[in-house]
């Protein structure tokens, strides 16, 4: 069939009204599709146009008359929130230091009860605390200011992308003008497309070339808002006509701010960086209103092609484009010729290492990450901007890490082990609120993976004794303080399971020793007794008042601790006693905010009584003795005895684990050391957690525990040969706590005039 005949055959077939009829068939179907993609811009221009990351801080430094702080922590904080140091602040987050004096400009920041805004603060500090501080410009006091916090880490939406809104006033205009010289030079005059550029683009494609340029910046921002990249004659019919109607409904000015917080700049790892705003803190480490003209064109150079021009990777090929940027802004006449020379003398000024999307904190931040789930769908907290403000403190996370990671290579080179042999562990939380300040998951503190503080289930050993000694004290009219307990060879018998028979960890036995000695020295056997005599089901119903909330078996090992615990829930435990009996879940979040900035919820402290004050008291003195004269003694090469510590440490069968929980005025900690493989490390609690505890808290200079007894409680001097009353000045005499009425009526027949020794010495001004 020729050419000519099938023109005909199709003429005849189209005769009749078949043509009008085809082509009202096409307009209906493009009518239809051309609404359905109406509906679409509408929906998602009108909505919410962005999944946005929740944001997660650190708990703000907060300054005021009397606060405890040294220079080098000011100094430190400073440097951690990347304030710059100066000869004269004159920007948002710039300090000048002179010795113990501080002059600094805050940031802004809009904070769960307010708005605080720039402050120019002259703060000064004397003896390790805040001395004055000032407005520095009118000299008044000022009672409280918050320095902003630290951004610890953010929670992604699936995709993994990451922007900073920005309002497009906060765009500099150099930015804009670039943007429309280099991208699309009529972006203001046009209607969605440029006709000029859809030519050149058709022309390429009929050359055989692929469907490329042309695109207008309201094109470019329905492919990335819409569209896939795909280089295809329909994918670009699509675009064309999105972009008309996206500029039928929508002003130039809102079509360019979405452009500028929707163009992809840059990739952190699996982080893709979005829009303008984030991209002037992943590159140059500042807001971007405070960008440069030299700045604001490198960012324009990257919209070309990010990976291409990477200033990092690529730093000549991104300076080339970024130097064809300013020309075009110079030849649109946006900026003056002496601009243009001096903006292209700069370096790229990129930061070396950018602010990475991933958290310096990921224990932390699993912890936290867990306690959202409670609250809230995975789905908005991957989506809705939240604001997570959180209870970490970056001093105690830094003393913590730096202890923790220090001490176990010290340990392995002692003891000639392997290195990496030892893993470890810290809790730490202020000791009457329950708030978590700083959790280590691991020696490789960067490592997002499995978290010891909060899953490495280990048994806990003698950590469980002081819910024994607890169990005991909450009936003084048995058991006080000077109670002798029975530390002979014990075997217990229990039908259907093998006999028990407890060792001391010395191997020896030590008859008749007063309850404050055997939890000091942390003898098994007298504990076992006691527990038994107790009954092991009324010590582990006390185990689960003071916050564990699973359930251990009642065998009569458990009183010796064979049951398992993660660091996170023995901390919880001895949180209570270090509130003086008052229960309260740890918590990692203070207060939420959306991302308007309004309260969204709190996490109040919750407090429960679960231990009476004055067996709470009697237990806290105990665990002070455990650390001034028993297995914990060796904190004394770090921490001073005045501080007056509570701890307890903990040991397990054949060596396998190293605890140490303790707890001062201010802070708790928990430590554990031991091999992921469980095999044996030959640390006790006193030669492997100890020695972190304790380097940490040296670090962390501790308020002093000085409890005020309760009313109910006396003191009495007691002489521990025979536990009954002894005159003060009786050889060997201790003073002891009792709960009123509790304390031994006989008195013991003792010498006078001998050497006299206080249980409390040093904790309480004596």
């Amino acid at each position: 069939m020729t050419v000519g005949a099938l023109f005909r055959g199709l003429k005849e077939y189209l005769t009749g009204g078949r043509l009008r009829l085809i082509l009202l068939l096409l307009l209906l179907l493009l009518a239809a599709f051309t609404l359905y993609l109406d509906i679409t811009i509408r929906a998602q221009f009108e909505g919410k146009r962005w999944a946005l990351p929740a944001r997660v801080y650190a708990r703000p430094l907060e300054l005021y008359p009397g606060a405890k702080l040294t220079p080098e922590q000011l100094a430190a904080e400073l440097t951690l929130l990347r304030y710059h140091q100066v000869a004269a602040p004159e920007e948002p987050g710039s300090y000048r230091r002179a010795g113990e004096e501080f002059e600094l400009l805050t940031r802004p920041f809009l904070f769960w009860d307010g708005n605080q805004n720039v402050l120019r603060l002259r703060v000064e500090l004397d003896a390790g605390r805040v001395h004055k501080l000032r407005d520095h410009k009118t000299g008044a006091a000022v009672n409280l200011a918050r320095l902003d916090p630290l951004l610890i880490g953010s929670i992604y939406p699936a995709h993994n992308e990451d922007r900073v809104l920005v309002r497009l006033k906060e765009v500099p205009q150099d930015i804009v003008n670039g943007l429309v010289a280099v991208e699309d030079r009529k972006f203001f005059s046009h209607h969605g497309v440029d006709p000029r550029g859809m030519a050149r683009a058709a022309v390429t494609m009929l050359r055989g070339g692929a469907v490329q340029g042309g695109s207008t910046l309201t094109q470019q921002l329905v492919k990335n808002f819409y569209l896939s990249s795909d280089r295809t004659l329909r994918r670009k019919f699509t675009e064309i006509l999105m972009a008309l109607l996206l500029e039928s409904h929508y002003g130039k000015e809102e079509i360019l701010e979405t452009y500028v917080n929707e163009i992809y700049l840059g990739q952190d790892g699996n982080r893709a960086v979005h829009g303008f705003g984030l991209a002037s803190h992943f590159y140059f480490g500042q807001p971007l209103p405070r960008l440069t003209l030299a700045q604001s064109a490198l960012l324009v150079a990257l919209v070309k092609g990010p990976s291409h021009y990477d200033p990092r990777r690529f730093p000549q090929r991104a300076l080339e484009r970024r130097n064809l940027v300013l020309a075009e802004l110079h030849r649109r006449e946006f900026i003056s010729p002496r601009q243009l020379a001096a903006a292209r003398a700069e370096p790229l000024g990129v930061t070396t290492r950018p602010p990475s999307g991933a958290s310096p904190y990921p224990a932390f931040l699993d912890l936290v990450h867990r306690q959202l789930r409670r609250d809230y769908d995975e789905d908005d907290l991957r989506s809705e901007g939240l604001q997570i403000f959180t209870t970490l403190d970056p001093q105690a996370q830094r003393a913590a890490e730096h202890a923790l990671t220090r001490r176990l290579a010290e340990l392995e080179r002692a003891r000639g082990m392997p290195a990496h042999t030892l893993e470890g562990s810290v809790v730490v939380t202020s000791a009457q609120h329950g708030e978590v300040q700083a959790v280590v998951g691991g020696r490789d503190t960067l490592f997002e993976g499995f978290n010891r503080a909060l899953d490495a289930q280990r048994p806990i050993g003698s950590l469980i004794k002081p819910a024994v000694y607890l169990a005991a004290l909450e009936r003084p009219d048995s058991y006080t303080l000077a109670t002798p307990l029975d530390d002979s060879r014990l075997v217990w018998k229990e039908r259907g399971i093998k006999d028990w028979e407890p060792n001391n960890y010395d191997m020896e036995f030590h008859g008749r020793v007063a309850l404050h000695t055997a939890l000091a020295n942390s003898y098994n056997v007298a504990t076992a007794r006691l527990g038994l005599d107790l009954g092991v089901p009324q010590v582990m119903e006390t185990v689960q008042r003071l916050g564990v909330e699973r359930e251990f078996p009642t065998y009569a090992s458990s009183l010796l601790g064979t049951s398992e615990l993660a660091p996170i829930e023995v901390a919880q435990m001895y949180q209570t006693l270090a509130s003086g009996g008052f229960r309260s879940p740890l918590r990692a979040i203070r207060e939420i905010l959306t991302v308007d900035g309004k309260p969204l919820q709190r996490y109040p402290l919750a407090v429960e009584q679960a231990v009476e004050p004055a067996p709470a008291y009697l237990l806290t003195t105990a665990l002070q003795g455990v650390v001034r004269e028993g297995t914990g003694q060796g904190l004394r090469q770090y921490v001073a005895p005045a501080v007056g510590v509570a701890g307890k440490t903990g040991t397990t069968g054949d060596l396998r684990d190293s605890w140490f929980a303790g707890y001062t005025g201010d802070r708790l900690a928990v430590v554990w050391v031991g091999a992921d493989d469980n095999r044996p490390v030959q640390l006790t609690g006193s030669t492997g957690a100890l020695v972190v505890w304790g380097d940490m808290m040296a670090q962390l200079d501790p308020e002093p525990l000085a409890l005020p007894p309760p009313e109910t409680i006396e003191r009495v001097w007691i002489d521990p040969k025979t536990g009954r009353r002894a005159a003060k000045d009786c050889q060997g005499a201790v003073e002891l706590p009792f709960i009123r009425g509790s304390a031994p009526k006989e008195n013991a027949p003792c010498a006078t005039a001998a050497p006299v020794r206080s249980w409390f010495k040093g904790l309480f001004g004596e």
